[in-house]
């Protein structure tokens, strides 16, 4: 499904929203002002490994986040939603999944 957001990008890096994009920049930018550090793009998640079954491999599960960094001693896992975005059923399912596999950081959507 399409949700018209628009592929932006920003210092070589191609993000999947104008959204995703200023996000970005105000990260990079907390950064550099040494609000955060480690600050990661694209960071993925096994939420289920690959398995062979009656001769057929299925592929892992993987939940892809927008952005992981660390704020104030912290992890922080971060993903950019529209309002449509964070409705939809698959993704709704994957965060499900990646909340009870991983403990340890604090999960937040910005929508």
């Amino acid at each position: 499904m399409k949700y018209l957001s628009k592929k932006t990008v920003v210092d070589g890096i191609t993000f999947a929203s104008k959204k995703e994009s200023l996000r970005y920049l105000e990260l990079k930018r907390k950064q550099e002002l040494g609000q955060i550090s480690d600050l990661e793009l694209q960071p993925s998640f096994e939420l289920q490994e690959k398995f062979k079954r009656d001769g057929k491999t299925y592929r892992p599960i993987v939940y892809v986040a927008d952005f992981k960094y660390v704020e104030d001693g912290k992890v922080i896992v971060e993903d950019v939603k529209s309002y449509f975005t964070a409705k939809n059923e698959v993704y709704k399912i994957k965060k499900k999944m990646l909340l009870y596999k991983y403990e340890g950081f604090e999960f937040r959507e910005v929508i």
